[in-house]
């Protein structure tokens, strides 16, 4: 595999990833931006995000699990953070998760830790349930583990997405949500400042805000969406999955805060830590979150 040199990071926005490793990845074509922490011959921990946010979004992890030997890779989701862009048709679970998973296979990852919220769960999910032999744990944050249940309702946020010309105004001209994230907090005051600049600069113009709106609309809306058939994948391989799992949750996430007893179920060998976080739980309950990753990667696998 060829590391490909990452693209340059203002002042302000550097500091704050001190220690980092960052570079570039070709998986099929396209660009994705990977930074790197920790022991580079510790467990591999792969820890995804989701939308509209960046690997930026796990410093706080990196520097709780400081010395641990494991490995820290968070590769930025393609279309957001430092990841090439790409067109809005093209944002769909089967493809973010070839994307992941040729990464996945470049790097060789193998008795991985998986940590995946938002999106980053489905697409982890759906990269991992063709290469099942390679993960040891799960650590769920904030994120569906499948397909909604019949007669679901969407979300007013979804519902909002899915609405022609208003929905892409609003995305695309005036750089929702990501103007706004500590909207999804417990704690509003997590996300503000060089903080919440940070979220928003990846993101800062028209050419470079497709992502958002498109991942929005890759939420099932009606029965016959079609990213229902890769979310049911997903489910089939976390309910068969018997590895150690650890569910840690923001129970005031105004977005999926009411999903996490489906998860549950779905993962009944997981320790859950419920807290009083918000969507993006990974400003807030960083030890909390750092302390489910040292578990399940000292546990062993089940039989």
């Amino acid at each position: 595999m060829k590391r490909l040199t990452a693209p340059e990071l203002p002042t302000w926005l550097s500091q704050y990833l001190d220690g980092f490793t960052r570079y570039q990845v070709d998986v099929g074509g396209l660009h994705m931006h990977i930074m790197e922490a920790g022991d580079p011959s510790g467990r591999p921990v792969l820890m995804m995000h989701g939308n509209p946010t960046w690997g930026f979004l796990y410093r706080k992890i990196v520097q709780a699990l400081e010395g641990a030997p494991l490995r820290l890779i968070m590769p930025d989701m393609m279309g957001l953070g430092f990841s090439e862009r790409i067109d809005a048709e093209a944002h769909t679970l089967d493809n973010h998760g070839h994307w992941l998973g040729s990464l996945i296979d470049q790097l060789d990852l193998r008795d991985l830790v998986f940590v995946g919220q938002d999106w980053g769960g489905p697409i982890g999910f759906r990269a991992l349930a063709y290469r099942q032999d390679r993960v040891q744990s799960l650590v769920v944050l904030n994120t569906v583990i499948g397909p909604p249940k019949p007669g679901f309702k969407p979300t007013a946020f979804h519902r909002f997405a899915a609405m022609p010309l208003i929905s892409d105004l609003v995305f695309r001209g005036m750089s929702f949500p990501q103007v706004n994230l500590n909207v999804a907090q417990g704690d509003k005051r997590s996300i503000r400042g060089d903080i919440a600049k940070a979220y928003r600069y990846p993101l800062r113009s028209l050419k470079l805000n497709v992502a958002p709106l498109a991942l929005a609309r890759m939420v099932p809306n009606t029965p016959s969406h079609p990213t229902i058939p890769s979310l049911q994948r997903c489910f089939e391989f976390v309910e068969g999955f018997r590895g150690p799992a650890a569910i840690v949750w923001g129970d005031r996430d105004p977005v999926l805060g009411s999903v996490r007893s489906h998860v549950e179920r779905t993962l009944p060998q997981a320790h859950v830590t419920r807290t009083k976080a918000g969507h993006f739980l990974q400003e807030e309950v960083p030890e909390e979150i750092a302390e489910a990753i040292r578990s399940v990667a000292n546990q062993e696998p089940r039989d």
